[in-house]
């Protein structure tokens, strides 16, 4: 897009040089009539014309005239082509100072993005840890209350398992077999 202002700035500028170059052409074919115009009419003070020659002349300063509000209409509208050019111009001057500002200031967006997205994930993040590094207290807590409970379980374990329980046989009253003459 940038491209393409520039290309229709240049293209404006060359326009403009040309509009330029055309009216100061024109301005010094005026600058001639007139000072053509003025010799004729300062020179011949004297000179007294004959009535047909009056009217040659006439014509002639009738034609210059008319050529002269021509050629004065064409420089009015190219000094507004001109003034609108320039005007053309400053807009797009100002379009394209405005875009360069805008470009700058994504640019250092872009930029500033990584550290922007680290320092927010961080602060997100920063919950997190502290509930894990809780989790992991607590793990760690059971854990060892585990620990404490299954050591403990295992010299209970063994205490009981150094009495040896018999099984207690109430008396019968049947008398025991004995052995005797066998």
């Amino acid at each position: 897009m940038i491209q393409t202002d520039s290309q229709k700035l240049q293209t404006l500028q060359i326009e403009t040089s040309r509009l330029r170059e055309e009216l100061q052409l024109r301005d010094q074919l005026v600058q001639q009539l007139s000072q053509e115009l003025f010799r004729l009419v300062k020179g011949n003070t004297n000179f007294m014309p004959v009535p047909e020659v009056s009217h040659r002349n006439q014509e002639e300063t009738r034609l210059l005239r008319e050529q002269l509000q021509e050629v004065e209409q064409q420089v009015q509208f190219y000094q507004e082509q001109i003034s609108q050019r320039d005007t053309d111009i400053y807009q797009l001057r100002q379009s394209v100072q405005e875009l360069t500002d805008r470009t700058r200031m994504l640019e250092q967006v872009v930029q500033e993005l990584p550290s922007i997205y680290r320092r927010k994930f961080a602060e997100r993040m920063a919950p997190v840890k502290n509930k894990v590094e809780q989790l992991q207290r607590e793990n760690r807590q059971l854990h060892a209350e585990l620990q404490s409970v299954s050591y403990r379980l295992a010299v209970r374990n063994r205490r009981s398992n150094s009495k040896i329980e018999l099984p207690s046989f109430a008396h019968l009253p049947t008398p025991i077999p004995t052995f005797g003459n066998a």
